[in-house]
């Protein structure tokens, strides 16, 4: 028999077997394949993922901001205005950066400048001396007691903090010795540096501030606007010990001359939308008067009359009602400059 015939008696079943045979002996090689593949991949993917997955991130050099070392150190404030709100301002400005600065890269944020005079430069330091008139907002709530805060405000024109940084010299920064303010004296420097930004989101901008605090002279202030008003409120409350109708001329005169001081005081500052200390006391000062008037009025009304025993009255709790009213609200009112 031959092969042929052979081949053609044998067993279906058999002949599948052997084809079943060689086509998973294919399979598993593709297999083994696929898996050869898959694990050159994984030995490449896992050092780039382990490097991005790590919490240190390595941020390029050139991202770091600048730092610019600023040092104010002033000669002498002059034409203090309160109520234009300006000072003049005469002081050195001095820059230090690991990279080249100009003066052209900063900006004053209150007030204008006037005139700059280069004292060192190089391209890592510069040095200036410089006339400016500052703008302040001044609270006049204490007036004329007032103390306010002179502040020298510079800023970064075009670079933001994350690009550019102010770090402030505390050793070089100041106030001169013999700076002198008429009628002013220094409470004091303070000097920080804060940020500002314009735009809603915007990224903030590296601001230094130098502050310098003054409170009004208390000896002058006391002769010009205190020491007028209180003759005229002492000679008043003298009146209440005249019986004579004649007191009535005399508080008139009074309350007129204090309105006229009140008037010439109050027109060397603005008008702002509260009561200042100023204010309060002419209320004080004009309640007081009112009364002794009013009881000088009704002394010569009963006296007109012949009415003695109201004309006793009268004179009897002016005299034990109006000082010690006026006294306690003055104490009050001054006490408040303490607390």
């Amino acid at each position: 028999m031959d092969d042929t015939s052979i081949a053609r008696h044998q067993k279906p079943g058999r002949v599948s077997a052997r084809a079943c045979g060689r086509s998973r002996e294919g399979t598993r090689g593709i297999c083994w394949y696929f898996l050869f593949i898959a694990f050159a991949v994984f030995l490449i993917a896992v050092p780039a993922s382990a490097g991005s997955g790590s919490n240190i991130s390595v941020q390029p050099a050139g991202n770091a901001p600048e730092n610019v070392t600023i040092s104010i150190y002033v000669i002498d404030f002059n034409r203090v205005d309160v109520g234009a709100g300006t000072v003049g301002v005469d002081y050195y400005l001095n820059l230090k950066s690991d990279t080249p600065v100009s003066i052209n890269d900063f900006e004053l944020m209150n007030g204008a400048v006037t005139s700059i005079t280069p004292v060192t430069d190089t391209p890592h330091e510069k040095e200036y001396r410089i006339v400016s008139v500052l703008t302040t907002e001044p609270d006049l709530s204490r007036y004329p007691f007032d103390r306010h805060t002179l502040s020298i405000k510079m800023e970064s024109k075009q670079k933001n903090e994350q690009e550019r940084l102010f770090v402030i010299d505390q050793e070089t920064s100041g106030l001169y010795r013999e700076a002198d303010l008429p009628g002013w004296t220094f409470s004091g420097t303070r000097f920080a540096v804060t940020n500002a930004s314009y735009l809603p989101g915007e990224v903030p901008y590296s601001r230094a501030v130098f502050s310098f605090g003054i409170t009004r002279d208390v000896t002058s202030t006391v002769l010009k606007f205190f020491l007028p008003i209180m003759l005229i409120v002492i000679v008043s409350l003298s009146s209440l010990m005249m019986k004579i109708s004649s007191r009535l001329g005399l508080n008139a005169s009074m309350f007129l001359a204090a309105v006229l001081i009140h008037w010439r005081i109050a027109d060397a500052i603005p008008a702002v939308a509260y009561a200042t200390f100023l204010d309060l006391f002419m209320i004080i000062t004009y309640a007081t008067l009112v009364m002794a008037l009013l009881s000088g009025i009704l002394i010569m009304r009963f006296t007109e009359t012949h009415n003695t025993s109201r004309v006793e009255q009268i004179d009897y709790w002016s005299i034990r009602v109006i000082p010690p009213v006026t006294i306690t609200l003055y104490f009050l009112l001054f006490l408040t400059l303490v607390i």
